[in-house]
Order: C-alpha cells, then sequence, then structure tokens
C-alpha cells in the first residue's frame, strides 16, 4: 500500500514537471503568447474578463488549468494568483448554489450510486468545514464536478466558501507559478536557478500537502463507511 501510493505521488510529480518543461520547451510560443498578449492588451480590465472566464469555465465544468497558466504569464504570480483565486471561488459558489437550487435534480441523478460522494455527504454531516477543506487539497472528484456534487450536503455556505477558498490556494499558486516562469522563458526572460529553485520547491510541497490531505480524507472515508455499516445493523 505504502509503494502505491509512492508510486502515485511520483506519478501525480512528473504529471507536474511534464507540464512545466512543455510550456519551457515545446513550440508553443505561437500557441499562448498571442492570446496572453491579446488578454494584456485589454488594459485594465484584462483581470476582471479572466476572472469571469474562470467562472464561466468553472460552472461549465470546464477544467481551468490552461487559464490559470495564462494569467500567470500576463500578470505575474501575485496579481495572477488573485485573480485565478477570485474568479474560481465565485464559480465555485456559483456552481454549489445552482446544486442547490435550479439543477438540483440533475445533479443528484450525477451522484446517485455513486459511493463516493455517498461517503462524503455522511463525512460533511459530522465534521462538514473539514472535510471540504481536504477535499479541495486532495480532490476525489474534480474541481468543476465538486462543486456541484458538494451543494448537494447540508455543509453551509460561509463553511463552503472558506474552506475552498483555502483549499485551493496550494494548487493554484503551483500553476499560476509555471505560468509566470514560463513566460519568461518563452520571452527570453531570466531564467535564474533561483526561479527554477522556487518552482521545485513549490511542487514538492504542493505533493507533501496533497498526499497527506489524501491520507486523510482516506481514513475519514473509511470511518464514515464504518459508521454508515453500523447503524444500518442497528437498524436491522
Amino acid at each position: 500500500m505504502a509503494q502505491s501510493k509512492n508510486t502515485k505521488a511520483l506519478l501525480i510529480g512528473l504529471v507536474i514537471l511534464g507540464v512545466g518543461v512543455g510550456f519551457l520547451f515545446l513550440p508553443i510560443r505561437r500557441w499562448v503568447l498571442p492570446l496572453q498578449d491579446e488578454i494584456r492588451n485589454l488594459g485594465p480590465s484584462a483581470p476582471l474578463v479572466v476572472a469571469i472566464g474562470y467562472v464561466a469555465l468553472t460552472v461549465l465544468l470546464i477544467p481551468g488549468s490552461v487559464l490559470t497558466l495564462i494569467a500567470g504569464g500576463v500578470f505575474g504570480l501575485w496579481k495572477g494568483l488573485v485573480v485565478v483565486v477570485i474568479g474560481a471561488n465565485i464559480g465555485a459558489l456559483c456552481s454549489f448554489l445552482l446544486a442547490r437550487t435550479f439543477l438540483r435534480e440533475r445533479v443528484s441523478s450525477w451522484a446517485v450510486g455513486n459511493p463516493r460522494f455517498a461517503s462524503l455527504d455522511r463525512a460533511i454531516g459530522r465534521e462538514g468545514f473539514k472535510v471540504v477543506l481536504l477535499s479541495r487539497l486532495s480532490p476525489i472528484f474534480p474541481f468543476t464536478l465538486l462543486n456541484y456534487f458538494l451543494g448537494l450536503t447540508n455543509v453551509g455556505a460561509s463553511s463552503y466558501v472558506l474552506a475552498n477558498l483555502i483549499g485551493m490556494l496550494p494548487g493554484a499558486f503551483l500553476y499560476v507559478y509555471l505560468g509566470a516562469t514560463a513566460r519568461q522563458a518563452l520571452t527570453g526572460g531570466s531564467k535564474s536557478v533561483s526561479t527554477l529553485i522556487g518552482l521545485g520547491a513549490t511542487i514538492a510541497v504542493v505533493m507533501v500537502v496533497t498526499r497527506a490531505a489524501r491520507k486523510a480524507m482516506t481514513q475519514i472515508e473509511v470511518e464514515s463507511r464504518a459508521t454508515a455499516g453500523l447503524n444500518a445493523s442497528e437498524a436491522q
């Protein structure tokens, strides 16, 4: 089991590294830079446009990883992180609220028969904020789909927003950092050793946090299933 977890962590690291290598060395200058330039040419409205785009992608269940990388290239690390976090969280809240109102029946049909969602729902009933936070740090469902699934649970909106905000920071930071670093490389900017060390350290930290969160989430799922089985036995 430990070897399996180590292998999975290694694969995650290789995927992230592969994305970085692709941005640094593949001929994507003509793919990404024109779009980044178009966004930059929007002037003061550029952050708003990107944030709105992120909201739309999130609600439509489209992963925003590429837009996160682009935001890092256009705005730099810290401004890009703010834009992404605002857009992603507003989009996540919109999906959450849609699942509680207009799209409840449809989202419920997605969740029917999914044992992992059943465990998640039971766990949130006991520790809402903690479970939402862990599910963000180590997502058991894709980010965009989890927003809708969490709308079916009884977690409070305020707890959901705060847990979502904190939980998405490590991953968002990594992708924005990667985008900002790639932009420097693609435009012939500085590729200092400190920048590469910083990127490597960020990847390592995200992997450690993700692994710890996954382990904690697995334990919660096991306890949730055990509790459900005990309650079923008592009911009989």
